[in-house]
């Protein structure tokens, strides 16, 4: 029996010929925001996985992402490597491996109504945490276990259920005070290890990685190495201010339409 072959069926099952224009589209347009945000720009995780998730739905967009994810992940650790602080992955790694395990048990059997609700719950925290940064004049954040614990904890649970643990992970890195390349490097060998944990599970648990995902994720390489190159050139250029309110408005429809695919 082949790697991908099972008794049960795949949640993505839709041939190449069937995927119509403008989920080709919003798929093209999540990669290659990927690609950028991997570069080193980040806070456009939300509006990756908002646009995906219209393109082919709320669970089957999850494990689509993934080998994509870690295309991008690899990109980031072989260019922002050398500041990697490991101090803080060992930190949270732990706690994330456990909401991972809790997203799994949680959201295996989920109907694809309510995991859409989840989602757009964790969109919805995870920009009210973007929000609450933006405006928030103290930066005082607690240094007690507990903090890196449910940081980790949610971010676990986000990134397994919808990939987005984003928010999470940015709230933990910046209440340790990280300068903008170790905030990146450090996030980027993070994600590259949690999202290749992740992949054996959306392979035989979820099934939500097959033959058939793999066949778009390979239409969507260009997209991703397009943003990759495009993101470097704009990362000493761009500040998150000139893009932050846009992703925000934008990603808020995008979740609130969601529901009504």
């Amino acid at each position: 029996m082949g790697i991908f072959e099972s008794t049960t069926r795949p949640m993505f099952n839709l041939a190449i010929a069937e995927i119509s224009l403008s989920s080709w589209v919003f798929a093209g347009t999540a990669t290659f925001l990927l690609g950028i945000s991997k570069s080193g720009l980040k806070g456009l995780s939300i509006f990756n996985v908002t646009l995906m998730a219209l393109a082919f739905g709320a669970k089957p967009s999850t494990g689509l992402l993934m080998p994509l994810l870690v295309v991008g992940d690899v990109f980031a650790v072989i260019y922002y490597n050398r500041h990697t602080k490991w101090t803080y992955i060992y930190k949270l790694l732990p706690w994330m491996l456990l909401g991972i395990a809790v997203g799994v048990f949680l959201g295996k059997d989920l109907p694809e109504n309510l995991f859409k609700w989840i989602m757009v719950a964790l969109i919805m925290i995870s920009l009210a945490i973007i929000l609450y940064w933006d405006r928030r004049t103290s930066k005082k954040v607690p240094t007690h276990w507990s903090f890196a614990s449910g940081a980790g904890i949610f971010a676990g649970f986000a990134t397994m259920v919808g990939n987005l643990a984003g928010a999470f992970t940015n709230l933990f890195f910046l209440g340790m005070r990280l300068p903008k390349n170790e905030f990146v490097g450090t996030a980027a060998s993070l994600f590259l290890i949690t999202n290749c944990i992740k992949i054996p599970l959306h392979i035989w648990v979820w099934k939500t990685i097959s033959k058939e995902t793999l066949t778009v994720n390979l239409y969507l390489l260009p997209a991703i190495l397009l943003g990759l190159f495009i993101g470097v050139k704009l990362v000493k250029r761009i500040t998150e201010k000139q893009y932050r309110r846009f992703i925000i408005i934008v990603t808020a429809i995008g979740a609130i339409a969601i529901l009504f695919r």
